[in-house]
């Protein structure tokens, strides 16, 4: 007598959470969430754990599929195996308590993380919040419906459909390719998440990261030496107030 294989009806919650429950694998998730590929040895560093014990939590976050691994030659690198990874970080954290900071370092990391930081490819912190609202009373952005919250009691997790939703405007599109950022479409739905510390929308998606990256092009933000955080440079910050209004990027 054959057996039914089993079909599966709920999604394996718990599997993904176990995984991303211990300190040090959060702390390895985090560490790529700027979108950068790491090694391993960086990975032990950022999680505080020794470089015997990495690979047993790298090889957990992979069963998971929350990593993937490149091989270059006779080495690897480890990447968040989607930007959905990220933004799952980003919308966890509105729910999260904060850890207190007890030295001064990790006080002027978390500022400066509060400040300007990447979520995976696109801005987010105090600087990508302004940057989108900057978007959206300049009529780049256009509301097609709903409202987004603006306080910081309203944060929930907001997607497309579920909040706001903003259009890339025609006079936007020419606004954005005449500053050099690629732009797919000018009808294109426009993806954001709600930053955890802000409480409010910054851009995602790939109009998102098209826009930092063209930001880096210019010079106008550059990578920290922290992961993930991003410094406004002289030149950007000009830029910023005159292309964006910017007035204290």
């Amino acid at each position: 007598m054959t057996s039914t294989p089993a079909v599966a009806v709920e999604a394996d919650i718990a599997g993904v959470a176990a995984a991303i429950g211990d300190p040090s694998r959060t702390r390895v998730l985090l560490a790529l969430a700027g979108g950068q590929a790491l090694p391993a040895s960086a990975l032990a560093a950022e999680a505080g754990v020794a470089a015997s014990t990495i690979s047993g939590h790298l090889s957990k976050l992979l069963d998971a599929k929350l990593l993937t691994v490149e091989r270059d030659g006779r080495h690897r690198f480890y990447r968040l195996a989607t930007p959905d990874v990220a933004r799952i970080l980003e919308q966890l954290s509105l729910l999260a308590q904060p850890i207190p900071v007890s030295t001064l370092r990790r006080s002027t990391r978390a500022e400066a993380l509060l400040r300007a930081r990447l979520c995976y490819d696109h801005l987010a912190g105090r600087l990508g919040v302004a940057v989108m609202s900057a978007l959206i009373d300049r009529g780049v952005l256009v509301d097609q419906g709903g409202t987004l919250p603006d306080t910081p009691s309203a944060r929930t997790p907001y997607e497309n459909g579920a909040g706001a939703e903003y259009l890339l405007s025609p006079v936007g599109a020419v606004l954005l390719t005449d500053l050099g950022v690629r732009v797919t479409g000018p009808r294109r739905a426009v993806r954001y998440c709600v930053d955890w510390a802000e409480g409010k929308p910054h851009l995602a998606g790939q109009l998102g990261g098209a826009l930092a990256d063209r930001l880096f092009d210019l010079g106008w933000i550059r990578r920290g030496t922290s992961r993930r955080v991003v410094h406004v440079t002289e030149e950007g910050t000009r830029g910023l107030h005159d292309t964006l209004g910017l007035k204290d990027p």
